[in-house]
């Protein structure tokens, strides 16, 4: 008997001196047959021989290992100074360049590094890979250096070498240059190639591009066309002549196959190599040529295979046997003429040669022909997928011809009679196998449900030829066949057929539906990315729901699928389309422009919350726009309190006033005039007032006008006028004039005009910005007052039409003033007059002489203006405004507006000084140097402001500007309401100053200071105060509630009682609290007074609140508890699932049932609490219970009592088990001989994973291999 191993913790030190005598005898033969060997369960590793000389190392750690080579690379990039983008030094690392790179890090993957060197250069540290560092230096370069570009010309067939291979080259270059290269399209002649980047990336691109032309202009392709009969007697047998050809020139030699039929040989290389490829090839050809005849046999065309033999072999042998060519006519022909072309006196070889192959091949293979009966729908299944199964038969019978002919139920064998016999015998044994079992079938079905059953992505169909094993064949559209061919097993063929018919019957059922929904909502049902589609077709699965393209501009959606899921889903998609046409009504608001910024409010805050309380979307015109309409959409009645409450900000900002006017509804149309020219003009001319004609049809007379009461009433007016013109006799005649013309005929605020209408009584219309027709001016009144209006508008136009050339005299020093900023002053006089053209002399010449050219009232109003002009200026004076630097800023307004509405209200310049260094004005130092006090009764230059016009306009000017110096005022408010005045993170004050235009200043918390100022312009400091002072009357009334609200009511009620108070989740005390309006607070667990409970509230609502509370505890001190034993086992019963048998006891009985908490020391004992005899009805109810269920636990344990195992093998079960004999194994290394078994307690015998590894001595494991 072999020894055994037993390896138990317990046991470690038996096995050092080998295994207990007790324990070999205890193990019989049959169990330690069964048991592994150590070899089985510890198998040891291969061992590698070390080559000679070689000893192996204690430690595998010690072996050289093969350095891994990063795969992150890190470049620097250097931009410098004046080739950087952005030269904002201030705005380093927050500026535009910190965001480029942001982008170029998210886009590249790399990471980058700026910093600024000493010559204000920018620095660039990038890490990443490779790729990634390549493309983030394209970027850097491209988008933080400035850009170059230059052109560099290179013959155009050598732009395809700079190309490369799929752009390969191209996109190279650009990574290694940090360049972009365009390159010219091929149909495009031009030989430019444009690069831009940066120069030292220019200069990079432009000398590779050069290179690769140099080397390609060393290089030459030259085309010879050479007849086809004539390339085997260049290539020679075996492409032997040809390669030596190329070896012996250097150059490429490129030979159509056999198989094309070009006459083109393309020779490439270098210039003379090609020159002499050229020549050897063109004497060989000449040579052939002249010296070779031709010979033609006739032969078979099933016997042309044997003479061009396996792959052309027999063809390239005779070739070089003989030096002669033979000819074979390609398969397509049916010539069966073979021609032999060569030397005369090898000719007669070359046939021999031929006849001897076609005697051998028909001697050696009996040549055969032979066909095997096949289905032709079996025929690709013979063949197999990709050809697998005749490929196999072919390899192992190659000389036989294999043909299969479509439509035909037979194959056609072709070769030697022993391998022909062979194959007809194979796949005759391949047909038989195929039509035992498989089987085919045809169905009939209206192509139209074809694309049906195919699916999406022939998903349909797939999951068909899957699901039963067999192919389908459905015919393609352009076939216009019914016929589906099934193929395969002939149960599945059966199943696959089945379902094809069901798809088929039920598509037969389908409906399909047109939906007409309006295009302008397809979109809106689509939702974005068809999210909201996907919703409807996921509620309707079997439906599909097509919509029109876009471009079409239908209407029409189309559904299909079973009748009364598509009955369904119309009117579910009619629900959402009802639901859009309500939420999409529109209402258009006109609101003054200068109004609408106070709509929006600060940060957009207004605008947003009546969009969220409306629930609407309002859109406003950009602020570029001349339109003053605001559009609202949603439904109607939410856009009407939008509307309501836009107009009410309106209101309150300004004194607008609404008047309705009665006009006849037939008239209102006249009114309005064509694309509402008569209507607008109005408007315009009553300074922009709102005008609302009801809608067509709707017979309303009433048309409403909104603005300044003033401009409303003069609006009235001409309605009223006009509407009376058209009712009497309105007469209306059009006329036509140059655009340009339009501004003198109106005349400079309107004064030509309205001498023409004040004088015929006519109202004149000239076409706005909008109108298409920009000549047309429309006369309407009275037909006397039109003729009038018309005869001299006419005589005006034609005086306008007679072009005039005049000259004036201006100073030269006045002339830079006319040609300044472009000439603007210029262009100002040309819009205004006619477009008279004024021209000044060229600068550097000493002329005074000025030409006007237009028309002659034209010319004459443009002298009046400039000679006008001229006084000015030499009326101009420079005065002085002192004004401190602190208020130049307030004085501007936002984006200068203030200051621009003063220089053209008053018609001067006006130029502030430079700000001061504030550094400078507190030290007195600059540059080192110390200046010397200022005098104080001299102004400082920062704080003067120069005007430069006419006296009296300075000096009007000069007073406007003080009026904008910012007055301080300042008001008194208690200081414990500072913090309310300030609000939520200043919310409040910003929100007063918006109001009222001024800077409110609370002083700092710690100055404990009373007073607060406020600054701003005179008009509104009474104002703020105004709202200040309210705002303070506002807060001391909220100051004066809240202190009625923090009266403070504590009550004792004993803590037993505190949860009842309390209620199931808080019910009952949150009702106490929101009835009585108060805060309800009880004891925390560590409080000493765990009996009060403190009320807090207007004192009559604390004492209302107590009066309820005790009214509980009264009731609650009426209830008596009792205790009841209840059989535990019955508790669950009672509780029931999550409570809710307990829980309807106790509403039912309204009492307090307490079940005891596991390990009481009494398990049966119920506590019930309540109202006497409410607590007696319920423990009666309990017992009954009690009594219901114990019977039923009673009876299962008396059957599970049955279901217990006998005792014998109960008791045999919970016998103690022995100690475990651990992991065993035979033939173990420590079981005999010396060595002694693995101490389990050693760190060296069982080391730990991290621990170190000594050489220590030999191991029962056997030797280590670290």
């Amino acid at each position: 008997m072999s020894s055994v191993a037993v390896l138990t913790q317990e046991s470690f030190n038996e096995h050092r001196s080998g295994l207990q005598p007790e324990q070999v005898k205890g193990i019989g033969a049959e169990d330690e047959d069964s048991l592994p060997t150590y070899k089985d369960a510890f198998p040891p590793l291969p061992e590698k021989p070390l080559p000679e000389g070689v000893q192996e190392t204690g430690n595998a750690w010690t072996s050289k290992i093969k350095p891994l080579k990063s795969s992150l690379i890190t470049q620097v990039f250097h931009v410098p100074l004046e080739e950087r983008k952005y030269k904002d030094i201030n705005q380093f690392g927050e500026g535009d360049q910190a965001k480029v790179c942001l982008d170029i890090m998210h886009k590249t993957g790399a990471h980058l590094e700026l910093s600024m060197a000493k010559d204000q250069g920018l620095s660039i540290m990038v890490s990443g890979k490779h790729d990634a560092v390549m493309k983030a230096r394209k970027e850097i370069v491209s988008r933080l250096q400035t850009q170059a570009s230059a052109t560099v010309a290179i013959p155009k067939e050598h732009h395809r070498f700079v190309i490369g291979k799929s752009g390969e080259k191209l996109q190279e270059l650009e990574l290694k240059t940090a360049t972009k290269i365009q390159i010219p399209r091929p149909e495009d002649p031009s030989n430019l190639i444009k690069i831009s980047g940066t120069k030292e990336g220019l200069e990079k691109a432009k000398h590779e591009i050069l290179l690769i032309s140099a080397e390609q202009d060393k290089r030459a392709v030259e085309r010879m066309n050479i007849e086809k009969v004539y390339h085997p007697f260049i290539t020679g047998a075996y492409n032997k002549l040809v390669g030596e050809l190329m070896q012996e020139t250097g150059a490429r030699i490129n030979v159509p196959p056999p198989s094309v039929n070009k006459t083109e040989i393309v020779i490439t290389g270098e210039k003379e190599q090609v020159a002499l490829a050229i020549a050897k090839i063109k004497k060989i050809y000449e040579e052939k040529k002249k010296n070779a005849t031709t010979i033609a046999v006739e032969v078979k065309k099933s016997q042309h295979k044997y003479v061009i033999g396996p792959k052309g072999n027999t063809l390239q042998e005779i070739l070089d046997r003989t030096g002669v060519s033979v000819e074979i006519p390609p398969l397509d022909s049916s010539s069966e003429t073979v021609i032999l072309r060569g030397e005369p006196d090898r000719l007669g070889q070359a046939l021999t040669e031929v006849y001897a192959k076609l005697s051998l091949c028909i001697l050696l293979f009996c040549y055969t022909v032979s066909s095997v009966s096949a289905p032709s729908w079996l025929h690709r299944f013979i063949i197999g997928k990709k050809g697998q199964n005749l490929a196999k038969i072919t390899q192992q019978m190659p000389k036989v011809h294999i043909e299969f002919t479509e439509g035909e139920d037979k194959i056609t064998l072709e070769g030697p009679t022993k391998d022909v016999q062979i194959v007809h015998g194979q796949i005759e044994v391949i047909v038989t196998d195929l039509i035992s079992r498989m089987d085919y079938t045809e169905i009939s079905v209206d192509p139209k449900f074809h694309r049906h059953l195919i699916g999406k992505g022939g998903a349909n169909i797939n999951r068909i030829k899957e699901l039963h094993k067999v192919s389908v064949r459905i015919p393609p559209d352009n076939e216009k066949s019914n016929l589906i061919r099934i193929e395969g097993d002939p149960q599945g063929v059966q199943e696959a057929k089945k379902e094809l018919l069901e798809l088929a019957s039920r598509m037969e059922n389908e409906r399909t539906k047109d939906m007409i929904i309006e295009q302008r909502f397809h979109r809106a049902i689509i939702g974005q990315k068809g999210e909201k589609i996907k919703e409807v077709r996921d509620k309707f699965p079997e439906v599909i729901i097509n919509f029109p393209d876009p471009t079409q501009k239908s209407d029409i959606v189309q559904l299909r699928g079973p009748r009364n899921e598509v009955e369904k889903c119309t009117k579910f998609m009619q629900k959402i389309v009802a639901e859009m046409v309500e939420n999409s009504f529109s209402v258009s608001v006109p609101i003054f422009k200068q109004f609408h910024k106070n709509i929006i409010g600060k940060g957009g805050a207004n605008i947003k919350k009546i969009r969220e309380e409306t629930n609407t979307k309002i859109d406003l015109p950009a602020e570029n726009s001349n339109s003053e309409m605001i559009v609202i959409t949603g439904k109607k009645a939410n856009c009407e309190a939008a509307k309501n409450r836009i107009l009410a900000i309106q209101k309150e900002l300004a004194n607008i006033t609404e008047l309705e006017v009665s006009i006849p509804s037939k008239l209102h149309n006249s009114l309005i005039g064509s694309k509402g020219r008569f209507v607008r003009s109005i408007m315009e001319e009553c300074g922009g007032v709102h005008i609302h004609f009801p809608t067509e049809g709707s017979g309303i007379d009433a048309v409403t006008i909104r603005g300044p009461v003033e401009e409303v009433e003069k609006a009235k007016k001409q309605l009223l006028s006009l509407a009376e013109e058209k009712q009497t006799k309105s007469h209306t005649v059009e006329l036509r004039a140059k655009p340009e013309y339009h501004k003198f005929l109106i005349g400079k605020g309107g004064g030509n005009i309205r001498k023409v209408r004040d004088s015929t009584g006519a109202r004149i219309i000239f076409p706005t910005a909008e109108d298409k027709d920009q000549e047309l001016i429309t006369v309407i009144g009275t037909e006397e007052a039109v003729a009038e209006a018309q005869k001299e508008l006419e005589a005006l136009i034609k005086s306008l039409d007679n072009v005039v050339e005049d000259f004036m005299i201006v100073d030269p020093k006045h002339h830079r003033f006319f040609v300044l900023r472009r000439g603007q002053v210029l262009r100002e006089i040309a819009d205004e007059y006619g477009g008279v053209m004024v021209s000044f002399p060229r600068t550097g010449t000493q002329s005074d002489k000025v030409t006007l050219k237009g028309a002659k009232d034209c010319v004459e109003a443009a002298k009046k203006r400039i000679l006008e002009l001229i006084e000015d200026l030499d009326a101009q004076v420079t005065m002085e405004c002192v004004i401190p630097q602190k208020f130049h800023r307030s004085i501007m307004g936002p984006k200068g507006s203030r200051i621009q509405q003063i220089t053209k209200d008053h018609n001067v310049q006006i130029k502030f000084p430079d700000r001061e260094d504030q550094q400078v004005q507190e030290n007195g130092e600059a540059n080192g140097e110390v200046k010397e006090p200022a005098d104080p009764l001299v102004p400082k230059k920062c704080d003067v402001i120069v005007l430069s016009g006419r006296k009296e306009r300075c000096e009007a000017a000069v007073e406007a500007l003080k009026a904008l110096v910012p007055v301080t005022i300042a008001v008194e408010v208690p200081f414990e309401l500072h913090r309310y005045i300030i609000g939520q993170k200043g919310s409040g004050i910003r929100k007063m100053m918006d109001e009222f235009e001024v800077n409110i200043q609370v002083p700092a918390h710690e100055l404990q200071s009373d007073i607060i100022s406020i600054s701003g312009l005179a008009s509104h400091l009474d104002r703020a105060k105004e709202g200040l002072l309210e705002r303070v009357k506002e807060l001391q009334a909220e100051q004066e509630d809240r202190a009625l609200r923090s009266f403070k009511l504590i009550i004792t009620v004993d803590p037993k009682y505190h949860p009842k108070i309390i209620g199931r989740k808080g019910a009952i005390i949150t009702q106490i609290r929101n009835q009585h309006e108060v805060n309800i607070q009880f004891p925390e667990k560590n409080d000493e007074n765990q009996d009060q409970i403190t009320i807090t509230g207007y004192e009559q609502n604390a004492l209302a609140a107590r009066d309820a509370i005790q009214t509980i505890v009264g009731d609650l001190e009426e209830m008596i508890s009792e205790d009841i034993t209840l059989d535990s086992r019955v508790h669950a019963r009672i509780i029931g699932a999550r409570g809710k048998g307990i829980r309807k006891i106790m509403d039912e009985f309204k009492v307090d049932v307490r079940f005891p908490p596991s390990g009481a020391a009494d398990p049966n004992l119920v506590t019930v609490t309540g109202r006497p005899e409410q607590v007696d009805e319920a423990i009666d109810h309990l017992l009954n219970l009690e009594e219901e269920y114990l019977s039923d636990v009673v009876e299962n344990e008396a059957k599970m009592a049955y279901m217990k195992p006998s005792g014998s093998t109960a008791s045999s079960m919970e016998e103690p088990r022995g100690p475990s004999k651990g992991f065993v194994v035979r033939e173990a290394p420590w079981a005999s001989g010396n060595e002694k078994a693995p101490d389990m307690s050693s760190s060296e015998e069982f080391p730990s994973f991290g621990a170190p590894v000594t050489n220590a001595r030999s191991s029962p494991w056997g030797p280590k291999r670290f």
